[in-house]
């Protein structure tokens, strides 16, 4: 078996692992807005999307142009110096875009094409350069116009891409409103009308426009030649289609256009975007055919493009790979659980209401709010009050029972506004050759239809903010990244040629296998906690979510504390250090849910109206429970990283009672909680007085210690906040201890008078 035919194989089995990886990465792109919105059951949802792969499969041979020479010049290159450029894109991609799944970040398989083929082939030529032993113009090498024109395309489109979505979104909240259920009966079907057009023209006419099947080709130069007859013809064919579905059936039509717009978008994607997942594939199979066993054949024939290679524009040898990709992405759709990870990103950014913040805020992520508070105020002053009213009117949040029902993150008429203004921009872009990240166009119309739907109020903008901002970095990072991974990759391949491939494969493999098994716990145990969660919120068993969860805290702060004094007291600097580590972990998992408290007092309420407060001292109390442990790890491993003294013996033995008796109120309390039962309440209390009395005279004792100059002042001030802090953590476990009976007591009461 030759090397070629080896090479040819790798790049075969990696475009295919491309396919699945790319496909769960960027299926968030056209799914996200129709399950955000609930305008489907999933499956149905998938279904529609898998058509519109199919169908856009068959419309993307005209990039394929992009891998085959649009960065590259394929006349400097030689069969052997292309083939290996193609293995180091395809191996840098799959690292690439795989550790992005796993994290569950959406990123740009177009950036990481575009630049892994820019990284690849600037080291290749490089090596040319070397083994000629002369200097050379690296520019001649790239095709430096092409690829200006591809990257700042990519940049331009987030920009377009978020004024789009933001002007259009405001100009129907503002026709429609929130309330939009009586305005649409009357004017649903004109604005149907349009946006069926609009997809219909864009999607299919511009989208097909790169098709090789002639008949398809002959309508679609048909509508070219008769431009605005052809759009007139659509508007009042859809108007009336969409008129008579409203009147005799009472279809929702915001849901038809939802679907209609997750088909384009999904045809629109499959069109642009499958040049990122077997473009490289593709080309290296032309090159293959082209130089027929001849390693330093150079690829000059390339430079003429894919569809001269295949049998010119109307030649249709292709259709069947295409179709096979296809199929190949709409089995991953299915298949692929890191779907939904994925698109829980751009859901939890782009959600109308309140609530658990994915990301923290940030120093620019505050400057913008305050910027756009003051630029808002300053228009304000200058439009007419009646002007502010009317608009702040049309922008009253009003819930529709359907979309409450199904817990939707957005409405309706958001959802079907980023289907349809995203799958134009993509097939604008497809139909001039020019490939898009799918991904930034999608989730910046999404960022710019919730901002201009108010979703990011006061309570949430830094934190959304801040989110798209990351999202936003991460892409550049792919670009680095991608470049960077095949650049080495690439010079890897060309020193040690044959060794290097062997090398690539067993890595990739190995790769792969770590970051699937990890995915599956990962998504094992999401949907354990889902399965988990859902059984307890229709049992109403909020209660005993609560104990059994803080129970688990409390046993957790128990096993840190005792092993932060053996680390203080053995002076085990990397014990102390793992300390921190898992109090910090506490800390955040316990603020996490405080600030999630009123998620849970939405279930609580519809039988518990008088009890929530309860749950929120619990949760408040816990919260101080772990920092005052972490302020108890935190100076203890900063005193042992510092070479200070350690403690006395003195100090040791009278901590080590203290330790004792927190101990046994911490098991107490955990027990107490878990088992729901409060019999042994005062036992606890009585075990708490007697730890304070304790408290008094071993700081006395201390005080005398200090007194004497029997220890050093740095070693005292660490034992009396240790003291302290303990102190404090064992009487906000006294409080919410006592919260937690008065919240089972009420609740026991309600369940009683129903």
């Amino acid at each position: 078996m030759s090397i070629s035919l080896i090479i040819l194989i790798v790049l075969a089995v990696l475009a295919i692992t491309g396919l699945v990886v790319g496909v769960s990465n960027d299926a968030v792109n056209f799914l996200n807005s129709a399950i955000g919105s609930k305008a489907a059951p999933r499956v149905v949802i998938m279904i529609i999307a898998s058509i519109g792969i199919i169908l856009g499969c068959t419309t993307s041979s005209g990039m394929m142009d992009i891998a085959q020479n649009g960065i590259f010049n394929p006349n400097f290159f030689s069969f052997q110096n292309v083939m290996y450029l193609f293995l180091a894109v395809m191996f840098g991609n799959i690292i690439l875009l795989d550790l992005f799944n796993t994290f569950g970040m959406p990123t740009s398989s177009t950036v990481s094409l575009i630049f892994g083929l820019l990284g690849a082939s600037v080291a290749v030529a490089l090596c040319i350069f070397s083994s000629n032993g002369e200097a050379g113009n690296i520019s001649e090498y790239i095709n430096t116009g092409k690829a200006l024109s591809i990257i700042s395309g990519i940049l331009l489109s987030v920009v377009v891409a978020f004024f789009c979505g933001s002007i259009i979104m405001y100009i129907t909240r503002v026709l429609f409103t929130f309330d939009y259920k009586q305005r649409f009966k009357k004017y649903g079907a004109i604005w149907c009308g349009i946006a069926l057009s609009a997809i219909s023209y864009f999607t299919i006419v511009k989208g097909f426009k790169q098709t090789d099947i002639h008949a398809i080709r002959v309508v679609i130069d048909f509508i070219y030649a008769h431009f605005w007859y052809s759009m007139g013809i659509l508007l009042v064919i859809w108007t009336i289609i969409v008129a008579l579905l409203q009147f005799f059936t009472k279809v929702n039509l915001l849901k038809v256009i939802i679907l209609a717009g997750t088909f384009a978008l999904a045809l629109a994607f499959a069109g642009n975007d499958l040049v990122n997942f077997i473009g490289v594939f593709v080309a290296g199979f032309d090159a293959s055919r082209i130089a027929d066993g001849d390693m330093s054949h150079m690829m000059v024939e390339m430079s003429s493009g894919y569809k001269a290679i295949h049998g010119g524009p109307a030649g249709i040898s292709n259709i069947w790979l295409l179709l096979i990709a296809g199929l190949i992405m709409v089995v991953t759709l299915f298949k692929s659980k890191r779907t939904d990870k994925v698109s829980e990103t751009e859901v939890n950014l782009a959600r109308q209401d309140e609530g658990d913040e994915r990301f923290d805020s940030s120093p620019i992520s505050r400057f913008l709010v305050r910027v756009s508070m003051s630029l808002n105020k300053k228009v304000s002053s200058i439009l007419p009050k009646s002007t502010l009213k009317f608009l702040e009117s049309r922008f009253e949040h009003v819930e529709n029972e359907g979309e409450v029902a199904d817990k939707a993150s957005f409405d309706h008429m958001r959802a079907s506004v980023n289907l349809v203004v995203s799958a134009i921009l993509i097939s604008i872009a497809t139909s001039f050759k020019l490939p898009l990240s799918t991904t930034y166009v999608t989730f910046m119309v999404a960022m710019g239809t919730s901002l201009s739907d108010k979703a990011w109020g006061r309570e949430s903008a830094v934190y959304r903010i801040t989110g798209v901002l990351t999202v936003i970095a991460g892409w550049f990072l792919t670009a680095l990244i991608a470049f960077t991974i095949a650049f080495l990759i690439g010079l890897f391949l060309m020193k040690l040629e044959n060794i290097g491939i062997i090398i690539m494969i067993a890595l990739a493999i190995f790769i792969m296998i770590q970051s699937n098994s990890a995915s599956k716990k990962n998504s094992d145990k999401k949907e354990q906690n889902k399965i988990k969660s859902k059984i307890k919120e229709e049992t109403s068993e909020v209660i005993q979510e609560c104990a059994e969860d803080i129970s688990s805290t409390l046993q957790e702060v128990k096993k840190v504390y005792s092993l932060t004094l053996k680390g203080l007291f053995d002076e085990d600097r990397k014990l102390l250090k793992k300390m921190v580590k898992e109090s910090s972990e506490l800390y955040d998992k316990a603020h996490d849910r405080k600030y999630a408290v009123y998620t849970k007092l939405h279930t609580l309420n519809k039988n518990y109206v008088k009890t929530g407060h309860y749950y929120v001292q619990v949760v408040d109390y816990v919260n101080e429970v772990t920092k005052s442990l972490l302020h108890i790890t935190r100076p203890s491993f900063s005193h042992i990283d510092n070479n200070h003294h350690g403690l006395t013996s003195e100090q040791i033995t009278d901590l080590r009672s203290i330790e004792e008796k927190v101990d046994n109120i911490f098991i107490m309390t955990a027990d107490i909680m878990k088992n729901n039962s409060y019999d042994k309440l005062e036992e606890a209390m009585l075990l708490r007085d007697s730890l304070f009395e304790d408290f008094a005279v071993i700081i006395k004792k201390q005080l005398h210690r200090l007194k004497e100059g029997e220890t050093s002042t740095r070693s005292s001030m660490l034992y009396l906040d240790i003291l302290s802090e303990t102190k404090s953590m064992v009487l906000h476990t006294r409080n919410l201890l006592k919260s937690q009976k008065y919240f089972v007591a009420n609740n026991s009461e309600n369940d009683i008078n129903k």
